[in-house]
């Protein structure tokens, strides 16, 4: 199941286009990917892998890059 999830969003292939061999259906896959989205799954795997690396000493920090450009100006700020 998390395979064909992370297929389906590192191809960005439609999940009615989900390969067979992964053996699920599309739909499946898909609700099962909405299910972890709303329990937060991503933000919690993402966390314990940082967390993995980190104390394993294998992240440069000093590499990491904030991109801002997602968050809305406000009105009248220069």
């Amino acid at each position: 199941m998390f395979g064909a999830i992370v297929f389906v969003l590192t191809t960005g292939c439609a999940w009615r286009h989900l390969p067979p061999l992964f053996s699920v259906s599309h739909q499946t896959a898909h609700r099962r990917f909405t299910e972890w989205s709303a329990a937060g799954l991503w933000a919690k795997l993402h966390r314990a892998v940082l967390d993995r690396l980190g104390a394993a000493g294998d992240i440069d920090w000093s590499r990491v890059i904030v991109d801002a450009a997602g968050l809305r100006a406000k009105k009248g700020d220069h």
